[in-house]
């Protein structure tokens, strides 16, 4: 694939993604695409690779009506989408070091003493961390896995709206999460758009951008 055809390829998928909030009721999506379209996400980035996005697919009746009056602003994605993706970011994600460095040394991406290098690094770090600065960790992986999400719902051919109106102080509880570890990120509806939505405007660059 030459250069222009990956370049087309993406601006296809970025300008075509839209802010959807009326999605096609009758569409849904299978266990099996959904978990295709959620492990592209966690392809994203994130602090030290710890990957401490985690989701809840919330799709059918009895969850969705769970949901509704915790994001009361948002009533149309939540009754008309396929399903709304709550991510949360966990606090405790270090758990999965040994998981995660583990299935790397024995898959050969890295040296055992590469693994114990990066633990003997970080453990005191995320012993000793604030709940503040680790929530602003979470936070900001928990953004990449968000956008990466709905660039592959794009790719799909579905489309998302990202919600941040909601009882974040409700949600983890609401779904028998603990919230003193697991922090709300967004909402992320998708679905199949029952209208075109409408376009937006972007600042142009040399607003957004400098160079030194």
């Amino acid at each position: 694939m030459t250069t222009a055809q990956i370049t087309n390829d993406f601006n296809k998928i970025v300008t075509e993604r839209r802010s959807i909030k009326n999605y096609d009721k009758s569409v849904k999506i299978s266990r099996e695409e959904m978990t295709e379209i959620l492990t592209l996400a966690t392809r994203a980035p994130s602090s030290v690779n710890m990957q401490p996005w985690r989701f809840l697919v919330i799709e059918s009746t009895e969850a969705k009506a769970t949901l509704a009056p915790l994001a009361r602003f948002n009533q149309t994605q939540v009754e008309t989408s396929s399903a709304v993706i709550a991510v949360f970011g966990d606090l405790n994600n270090f758990e999965q070091f040994e998981e995660i460095y583990g299935a790397a040394v024995e898959q050969g991406f890295m040296p055992l003493e590469v693994k114990e290098g990066i633990h003997a690094s970080f453990s005191g770090y995320f012993e000793t961390i604030s709940r503040e600065a680790m929530e602003d960790v979470v936070l900001v992986d928990g953004g990449l896995v968000s956008m990466q999400f709905m660039l592959a719902a794009r790719a799909y051919g579905y489309d998302t709206n990202p919600i941040g109106g909601y009882e974040k102080d409700k949600i983890a509880e609401a779904f028998g999460l603990d919230k003193d570890r697991y922090v709300p990120v967004m909402l992320i509806s998708i679905g199949k758009a029952a209208d075109n939505g409408h376009p937006s405007v972007r600042l142009p660059i040399d607003q957004v951008a400098q160079w030194k």
